[in-house]
């Protein structure tokens, strides 16, 4: 709840709730919200790592600038033996040799068989896959969260409407009291009796505004709109079951783990490049100092071959045990959504059943207040006897409120579980 507060307060624009008519506007306010946003960007990073294990399949071009010292004269490039016997029979042309040799060129290098940085790319490529899917699936959290506190407002609105309904019954029994006691037909402690439960109401209809706030600015935090009444909604789809798409993010994170374990192997195994450089080289010659400038390309194939790497030994074993965890993690998941899934599907009949109880016993209850209240009138109860169907009426009206309630719970839990889309489900 406190991180719920602090987004509320950090969050810069408010929307006023003028302009929102239904719930599928909270929808829109929601995957425009930082906390949707922040998801997007996550994915926008594992994007970027994918370009990067792509990008190891690019030639490199790297440009350099080098001076060297030696002690004794050095060869600025290799000499052939016929070209060196020349300048040996010359003393005034300069040798290619000097204490002091510098050098600006430029080196390419071009992969030509590295299997690791194909593993690495199609990990990459899973990684991506799984940052989508948790993307949808937390963007399905936060509106079937939206659908729950909308309900929840709603139960609370609802509530606070039959307490009215309630203080009103109370007030006009209060009046007829009032004319019995001034008659001197009852004492005064009926008074009293009445008084308390009309503050009785006030208490809870000011605990219920208490609630309300709090729903009103959670959903606030989670939208930037703050509402001033319940949005109304209206179930126009059911939940599918087919598979649980709350478990494709992390599936999907172990096969790119599999596939980092390969990699980190594969960087065992021996690679193929070519390279190629180029170098344009100055100095002084050390026969008779006059400046020699001459130019120096070479191209190859190299063939790295590792034989021990202590480090990529470590880096398997780490990659390894990331495998674990997750392998673990998803496990640990499918049994509790398994177990979760079960209940709720299991809860819903009863739920149904719950609600279509609770309304007929509503009916019969608000006909015996209207019984009590003649029968209190006409003296044949007391008035604690009276203000119990009143509680009764309004207690009844509560749970029905709350099943109401605990229905789109349920089943929005169950559409997050299943990954179904919550605004095909609830308009």
């Amino acid at each position: 709840m406190f991180k719920s507060v602090l987004l509320f307060f950090c969050f810069p624009v408010l929307m006023q709730a003028q302009n929102i008519q239904h719930i599928g506007q909270l929808f829109d306010s929601l995957k425009t919200h930082p906390l949707t946003l922040g998801d997007d960007i996550a994915t926008q990073q594992v994007l970027a790592y994918k370009s990067l294990a792509y990008s190891k399949l690019y030639p490199t071009v790297e440009g350099f600038g080098r001076y060297e010292y030696a002690s004794n004269p050095t060869a600025m490039l290799p000499v052939p033996p016929d070209e060196l016997f020349a300048l040996k029979a010359d003393p005034t042309i300069g040798q290619p040799f000097s204490e002091n040799i510098y050098r600006i060129g430029a080196v390419v290098s071009i992969p030509l068989f590295m299997k690791s940085i194909y593993t690495a790319a199609s990990m990459a490529k899973m990684m991506v896959q799984s940052a989508k899917e948790k993307a949808e699936i937390n963007l399905l959290k936060n509106e079937a969260v939206l659908v729950s506190l909308n309900a929840n407002l709603s139960y609370i609105e609802s509530v606070q409407q039959a307490l009215k309904s309630k203080k009103n019954s109370l007030m006009k029994t209060k009046e007829f009291v009032e004319i019995k006691v001034n008659n001197g037909r009852t004492s005064g402690d009926a008074l009293l009796k009445i008084n308390n439960a009309v503050n009785e109401v006030l208490v809870l209809q000011n605990d219920l505004d208490l609630q309300r706030e709090e729903v009103i600015s959670t959903i606030a935090s989670y939208t930037g709109v703050t509402l001033t009444q319940a949005m109304a909604m209206e179930q126009v789809g059911n939940y599918q079951s087919d598979e649980m798409r709350a478990l494709n993010p992390l599936i999907d994170k172990l096969k790119a783990d599999n596939l980092a374990i390969r990699a980190e192997k594969e960087k065992l195994l021996p690679s193929l490049l070519a390279q190629g450089s180029y170098s344009n080289n100055f100095a002084e010659a050390y026969n008779n100092k006059s400046n020699v400038n001459n130019h120096y390309t070479t191209v190859g194939v190299i063939l790295r071959v590792p034989i021990f790497a202590a480090d990529q030994y470590v880096q398997i074993r780490k990659s390894r045990l990331e495998l674990e965890a997750t392998n673990n993690e998803l496990d640990k998941t499918r049994l509790e959504l398994t177990s979760q899934a079960t209940q709720l599907q299991n809860s819903l009949p009863l739920i149904d059943n719950s609600i279509h109880l609770y309304d007929n016993s509503i009916k019969d209850k608000k006909a015996l207040l209207e019984i009590a209240k003649i029968g209190y009138k006409s003296e044949q109860i007391t008035m604690e006897d009276y203000l119990r169907y009143e509680d009764d009426v309004v207690l009844e009206q509560s749970k029905l409120l709350k099943s109401q309630s605990q229905k789109w719970q349920t089943l929005m839990k169950l559409a997050v579980i299943y990954g179904n889309k919550i605004e095909e489900i609830v308009k």
